[in-house]
């Protein structure tokens, strides 16, 4: 159930190539969309979400935008690319054509919303806890009845743990360094919303050491390189 890939995908109006190879990297974005795309201006829309795609001095950057940078420049276009609040970028997605949006989660929901190309990267989503804890958690039995769980207002993993039963969750944080300092400050005993590679980038960017954090050891989410056959019907945050 918790099967994904994280990916880009494209708006339904998009006239794109589907991707069939399940190991095809993001590297193919714009050369498997086909020439209607390289005659088309299209718009590019993302979210903040380090160290995938994120503004650093001003300027958008990070894993996930070099890639998709590097494809334009192979195929020679020059689309737009803009930084929106998660639910604006998806919003536009679902209601704007010749819209493009990276990077996501592929979730059984959103299979037949778009039309898909990746994947990007695997990576997985744990729960994170002060190191100095007196009370580890390390079940998800002990996960529902933790004291207070912050993840963000909206988007996939708040709505997943709803649907789980969670009764728990703090959901006033509307991006990820929100959450961190939720924790550092004792207003949440766990936090929930980024991948392994995201709380590396926004610890080190906030300061936190890197041995001041414990991840519990449950994965809530994982998105891997493998092929759809081996997943159930798959889609993205």
């Amino acid at each position: 159930m918790l099967v994904s890939f994280l990916e880009t995908f494209v708006h339904p109006k998009a006239k794109a190539a589907s991707v069939k190879h399940p190991l095809v990297t993001a590297m193919l974005l714009f050369l498997l969309l086909g020439p209607s795309v390289q005659a088309t201006q299209y718009r590019i829309v993302t979210e903040d979400w380090g160290p995938y795609n994120y503004v650093e001095d001003g300027q958008l950057t990070g894993l996930a935008t070099h890639i998709v940078r590097r494809i334009m420049a192979l195929t020679g276009d020059d689309f737009e690319m803009m930084v929106l609040p998660s639910m604006r970028a998806a919003h536009a997605l679902q209601t704007q054509g010749k819209t493009i949006m990276y990077a996501v989660f592929r979730t059984p929901g959103r299979e037949p919303m778009y039309k898909w190309v990746g994947p990007i990267v695997e990576t997985a989503i744990h729960p994170y806890q002060l190191a100095s804890t007196q009370n580890p958690i390390n079940t998800l039995e002990q996960l529902l009845t933790a004291p207070r769980i912050a993840t963000r207002r909206a988007g996939l993993i708040p709505t997943m743990l709803q649907s789980w039963g969670f009764k728990n969750l703090d959901k006033s944080a509307s991006n990820s360094v929100q959450l961190y300092r939720m924790l550092m400050a004792g207003r949440a005993s766990i936090i929930i919303g980024d991948t392994d590679a995201g709380v590396a980038y926004h610890s080190a960017e906030l300061g936190i050491a890197p041995d001041a954090l414990r991840q519990i050891p449950i994965e809530i989410f994982r998105a891997p390189f493998t092929s759809p056959s081996a997943v159930t019907a798959t889609t993205s945050w």
